[in-house]
């Protein structure tokens, strides 16, 4: 009697194949959390941090220890909060790197509905040296293209960008929120131009603080910010604004001047299945509108 040979299931033979693939592979959660790398990832960006390590924080080990990607910048904190604000916020990217070892890797990252990734990396170093020049500047390029010279964080092409992706995807639709610096006017007047733009960067900062890797953020103008919340319940996104303005409130970013603190303002809504862009902004200008009208340093939430 014929019998079917012996086979492993399908998600243990991928598991196998990519554990001994010499192209390294690495998997994150949504909350960009390494679950899972194989070998010839871990030894490439030298992974040597047992758990869920963040990939922040193996990128910063690895610069300690000069592994894995080589960063050319002087600013590592500048380069790492650029490089959050756009990592993981498209379903698909590629791009290469050079690492500290000379070799240059051809990058993937792939993004599920569920905010997992993969990144897969492909050794590319016998491209000709001359290719491998211009591709660097024409990502050095496109990366300036995309940050906001001054915050470090996305720019408004950028996250304009991620709302409109977000919008078309055809996933749940998203939370968007505008979120201004309250009489930020006041503080350039009274404190100078270089005082306010020190707030503007606290800003930058605790936002990307108190985001998820899936959620998208920018600065869009000025002291206004648009944050784009992916696969999340209006309650809970109303949840994140009130922390993060809770820890605005509380910041005292300029430690020559202790006594200045600073708030913000939010207006929240959900998008609507077939909305545009634009229409997603104006509604959500017009809650911000109605929070500053309430008083400021609130967030008022607009939803259907």
């Amino acid at each position: 009697m014929d019998t079917e040979p012996d086979t492993l299931p399908i998600a243990e033979a991928l598991r196998l194949v990519l554990e001994t693939s010499r192209c390294p592979a690495a998997l994150y959660d949504e909350q960009d959390r390494l679950r899972w790398a194989n070998a010839a990832f871990r030894d490439t960006f030298g992974v040597t941090t047992d758990g869920t390590p963040t990939w922040a924080e193996l990128v910063t080990q690895g610069h300690r220890r000069g592994v894995g990607t080589l960063i050319r910048t002087t600013n590592f904190d500048g380069w790492l909060s650029a490089t959050l604000s756009r990592r993981g916020k498209v379903p698909f990217r590629q791009f290469e790197v050079d690492l500290c070892d000379g070799r240059w890797m051809l990058m993937t990252e792939t993004v599920c509905a569920q905010g997992w990734m993969l990144c897969h990396a492909s050794d590319v170093s016998d491209l000709a040296r001359d290719h491998r020049e211009l591709r660097a500047a024409r990502d050095l390029a496109e990366r300036a293209s995309r940050v906001d010279a001054l915050t470090g964080i996305a720019n408004r092409s950028f996250i304009l960008q991620c709302l409109a992706e977000a919008l078309a995807s055809g996933a749940s639709m998203p939370c968007v929120a505008l979120v201004d610096l309250d009489l930020f006017k006041g503080i350039n007047d009274r404190y100078g131009h270089a005082a306010g733009d020190r707030v503007l960067c606290d800003f930058a900062h605790r936002l990307q603080a108190g985001l998820r890797r899936v959620d998208a953020y920018g600065r869009i103008g000025g002291e206004e910010f648009l944050v784009v919340l992916r696969d999340i319940e209006p309650p809970a996104a109303h949840e994140v604004l009130h922390r993060l303005l809770a820890q605005v409130r509380a910041a005292r970013p300029l430690p020559n001047h202790p006594e200045l603190s600073y708030t913000a303002s939010a207006g929240l809504v959900q998008a609507r299945a077939g909305e545009r862009p634009e229409d997603v902004m104006a509604r959500s200008d017009r809650a911000l509108y109605l929070a500053k009208e309430s008083g400021r340093d609130r967030c008022i939430a607009c939803l259907p």
